[in-house]
């Protein structure tokens, strides 16, 4: 809003780049924040009792994609890597240098200066530290807590089997997984045993998440509009 109240050809262009690398960063934290929600799938809560660790899946089950902060609590000790890519993210909402939410908002302060709006940028100042608060509050909780999940005893050190048919069409996958109890299917099927260990997040999760990650922190390499 102050971008576009000061309406010159120095914030016009600031408030494209902002919209843009805010775009950028919330897509990131959307994705990071779903792909935390499927990494629950094996853990369950340490509040509950031995008895009924066997009975039950993990709460973040049924609340996927992360709802609460109190889900993502101590989570870098259960996924380094998400939880560096989230703090990432937030940094950049922060505006924190050298990330790229650091030059979004030095440019549209810059040109609220340039154009003597000195009274709204302060203004603004004072929001984004109001605002920071409430990103760092998410780092604390990610990095200097521990984790209140737990991988499910049920599913922990349990071999688990799985069968790959040769069908290469959706049907013909959907056909094959069908008939892979039946003694006269005749297409190949491979068995294999895997662990939870071996359950690990897809690789078009991890390859935009890595790459999101990158743009928002290597863009001091190319900094220009």
């Amino acid at each position: 809003m102050l971008a576009l109240a000061i309406n010159s050809t120095e914030s016009i262009q600031s408030y494209i780049f902002y919209i843009l690398q805010y775009s950028i960063s919330n897509l990131n934290a959307f994705i990071i924040l779903v792909t935390m929600g499927f990494s629950f799938y094996l853990y369950v809560s340490k509040e509950e009792s031995k008895e009924d660790l066997y009975n039950i899946v993990a709460t973040e089950k049924n609340n996927s994609p992360i709802q609460l902060i109190s889900q993502i609590k101590g989570y870098f000790y259960i996924n380094p890597y998400l939880a560096i890519s989230l703090a990432i993210t937030l940094f950049s909402f922060v505006g924190i240098p050298p990330i790229i939410g650091f030059f979004a908002k030095q440019m549209i302060l810059s040109a609220a200066l340039d154009s003597g709006y000195v009274f709204m940028a302060l203004v603004a100042i004072l929001t984004s530290v109001i605002g920071a608060a409430y990103y760092l509050n998410l780092i604390k909780q990610i990095f200097f807590y521990k984790s209140d999940h737990e991988i499910n005893p049920s599913v922990n050190n349990t071999d688990l089997t799985a069968y790959i048919s040769s069908r290469q069409s959706a049907a013909g996958s959907l056909e094959g997984a069908l008939d892979l109890t039946s003694s006269t299917s005749k297409e190949p099927v491979e068995k294999i045993k895997f662990t939870s260990d071996n359950i690990v997040i897809s690789s078009s999760f991890t390859s935009v998440i890595a790459i999101l990650t990158l743009l928002l922190l290597l863009f001091i390499y190319i900094p220009g509009e």
